[in-house]
């Protein structure tokens, strides 16, 4: 074989082994579901940790259930330690979208067992979580601010829409955008970032349609270059009700009909290819389990844009 036909062979080997990277893409985040309805089961409730792929740095997206969740995953060998030990070591930190029970319950009732950490949401957030959850009258006040006297175990800090900060004691960095959650009551989607890599969860959020709003438009402005440049590993958001709740009762949710509008309008400034084969991971179905079913088959049939569609379970790990 002459040195010509060497280096043909060679850069072919090279762009194949180049493509196939490309298209196998190690995994940049872990995603441990500790709660993934929107209720009534009160062990089962919104909570993700994240973490960077391959280490034990989390920070949880929501608090709705925390131990049940994490013994759960331990059960699933996800975890080789006892459930302390990741509620006080492994979470380094909590983002919450908005203060509703469903969504800080495991928070408030661990918060005596918990180590000391910080607590990232939006100032109608961070309000809420010290004058009525953490105060003397209905609990204790864990936090830095508030009733006195404030015990300094959590440190509030209060995000600022758009802008992005660190998340102490890991490598990630989160932007928060606020949502419309039946209007005018507010929730938050976070942009979890490390180096170049993207994830974005989003609270209960209701269509900009039905709250008057243009939230996920703008929302899906600032993710549309994430995801025709390959960074967006993934998004996660909620879908509360089946097709058929009527929309005076969903009270800032979302449908699989909505949902797909919604997904539309993104796929409108990203082009419709690049959302083709693209994780959507639902979160907040709202129980009992043949509602969830319905919504299940209603998403799997109606998807115009063939997005994947990622349905966690308490305890299982995945990996985007």
């Amino acid at each position: 074989m002459n040195a010509y036909r060497i280096t043909v062979v060679f850069l072919l080997v090279f762009c194949t082994l180049t493509t196939n990277a490309q298209a196998l893409r190690l995994p940049a985040f872990t995603v441990v579901p500790l709660g993934t309805e929107g209720g009534i089961h009160e062990n089962n409730l919104s909570a993700y940790m994240l973490a960077v792929d391959g280490t034990n740095e989390y920070v949880c997206l929501d608090a709705g259930t925390l131990h049940a969740g994490i013994q759960r995953a331990i059960d699933k060998n996800v975890f080789e330690t006892d459930a302390g030990t990741v509620l006080k070591k492994y979470i380094k930190g909590y983002c919450i979208s908005h203060p509703h029970l469903d969504h800080v319950a495991g928070l408030i009732i661990n918060s005596p067992e918990d180590s000391a950490k910080y607590i990232y949401a939006m100032p109608y957030c961070i309000d809420v979580l010290k004058d009525n959850y953490f105060t003397w009258k209905s609990w204790a006040n864990f936090g830095n601010e508030g009733d006195k006297p404030a015990l300094g175990k959590y440190q509030y800090v209060a995000l600022s829409a758009n802008k992005e900060v660190s998340v102490e004691n890991t490598e990630l960095y989160v932007t928060p955008f606020v949502l419309s959650h039946s209007n005018p009551y507010r929730s938050t989607a976070f942009l979890i970032r490390r180096k170049e890599d993207y994830f974005l969860y989003l609270g209960d959020t209701g269509a900009d349609t039905i709250e008057h709003a243009n939230n996920l438009l703008e929302l899906w402005k600032a993710v549309a270059p994430l995801i025709k440049a390959r960074q967006l590993r993934a998004i996660a958001i909620e879908v509360s009700f089946p097709n058929e709740q009527p929309e005076k009762q969903l009270f800032g949710h979302l449908t699989p009909r909505l949902l797909m509008q919604e997904l539309q309008k993104l796929g409108a400034l990203t082009g419709e290819a690049a959302l083709r084969n693209f994780p959507i991971m639902i979160t907040h179905m709202k129980p009992p389990a043949d509602k969830e079913a319905r919504i299940i088959k209603e998403l799997r049939a109606d998807n115009p844009l063939d997005v994947k569609l990622v349905f966690p379970r308490q305890g299982k790990p995945l990996r985007f």
